[in-house]
């Protein structure tokens, strides 16, 4: 028992020491939260607000009477002014993409083919959201307030680019899962910076794709209704 009784002592100094690493984001480089609710953020404002005024300055000035009375269908009148925007959110989304990997030093981990992909349903998402608002509204100034207050508010505080979605209440964790820019924000995460395989983001595809879907259907529609 004597010679047990040392043993016994030194297995109770013995402690074991827990190591924890980041593994998406080992230096804590705020840049690799910042960068994904930028690019959702610009693409939103862009592709949303832009083409709702647009099209509502066109109803202003009465131009869009004009345009309507021609044999070109209204379809291709919206087309060819969301079209200037949709190009205009590539660019944008090329030079963001090239600034947070020269610049801010994040690299872009998984496929870049499928960051492009998201990216593009989501510009749709943008202008789908545009059109929508453009038919709700009359004049530009009734278009910009509901486009700060509706899309680039929420966009900001509840798709988790400032505040944890999972710190949140539950009510606006509730909420936020409508803003289209969470589930942008949560595939740009899980493609650019953790190099995930697509089958991780066919949530946020699907998502996207819906919101995409219903808004352009919905748009359309009742454009289509209101000019006739």
């Amino acid at each position: 028992m004597e010679n047990l009784q040392p043993a016994i002592n030194q297995a109770n100094i013995v402690r074991i020491i827990p190591e924890i690493k980041m593994l998406y984001n080992p230096q804590m480089k705020g840049a690799y939260n910042f960068v994904p609710g930028v690019m959702g953020l610009v693409l939103v404002l862009i592709c949303a607000m832009m083409t709702s005024v647009s099209i509502v300055r066109e109803k202003e000035m009465g131009t869009m009477e004009v345009l309507l009375v021609s044999p070109v269908k209204p379809i291709y009148i919206i087309l060819a002014k969301i079209t200037p925007y949709f190009v205009l959110s590539i660019i944008n989304l090329t030079t963001i993409l090239l600034l947070s990997v020269f610049v801010l030093g994040v690299p872009i981990v998984g496929s870049l083919i499928l960051l492009i992909m998201l990216s593009l349903l989501f510009i749709f998402v943008g202008l789908s959201l545009g059109i929508f608002v453009s038919n709700m509204v009359e004049s530009q100034v009734a278009a910009m307030l509901i486009s700060v207050v509706v899309m680039m508010m929420p966009t900001m505080l509840l798709s988790g680019m400032i505040f944890p979605i999972e710190s949140m209440p539950k009510i606006l964790q509730v909420i936020s899962v409508v803003p289209p820019n969470r589930w942008y924000m949560q595939g740009v995460i899980k493609i650019m910076i953790m190099g995930v395989e697509a089958k991780y983001v066919v949530r946020e595809f699907a998502i996207l794709g819906f919101m995409a879907m219903m808004l352009l259907t919905v748009s359309l529609k009742k454009f289509n209704v209101r000019v006739n």
